[in-house]
């Protein structure tokens, strides 16, 4: 399973660093260490926080985090929260900060990207379609 170092899980929550280490300190989200003494972030665990947060509201218009442009041709980077397999077709959920977006693709490209939920991917909204790409 991938982790996240703070950073990269605080640009994925659309959060500073600081926000992501203080919501670490004080347990919100679990943290293990690496052989380097990083703190890391079991990808799983940031994908339910990442629910958790968007659905709490907090993290969004607080002030710390990037001011959101938009543009027709989107990309949000983000974590997998959810897949789901049929026979042909898949659905893949990505939480990219506050932002929660579903795209509708074949199983086959669901396991050519190996999008597993906790994995990092990007959703890209062109018009009324949503494509992801493994980042």
């Amino acid at each position: 399973m991938q982790s996240y170092t703070i950073g990269q899980a605080a640009r994925l929550l659309g959060v500073s660093p600081d926000t992501a280490r203080r919501w670490a300190d004080a347990g919100r989200v679990k943290t293990h260490r690496d052989e380097g003494g990083r703190r890391l972030i079991d990808g799983r665990d940031l994908a339910a926080f990442s629910i958790e947060l968007a659905g709490s509201g907090a993290g969004t218009g607080s002030g710390e985090e990037e001011p959101s442009y938009t543009s027709a041709r989107n990309a949000f980077p983000g974590i997998v929260t959810a897949v789901k397999l049929g026979d042909v077709a898949a659905q893949v959920e990505i939480q990219a900060g506050p932002h929660r977006l579903v795209s509708l693709l074949t199983r086959e490209a669901v396991e050519e990207l190996g999008l597993e939920v906790g994995v990092e991917a990007t959703a890209r909204v062109k018009s009324t379609s949503v494509h992801i790409d493994r980042t």
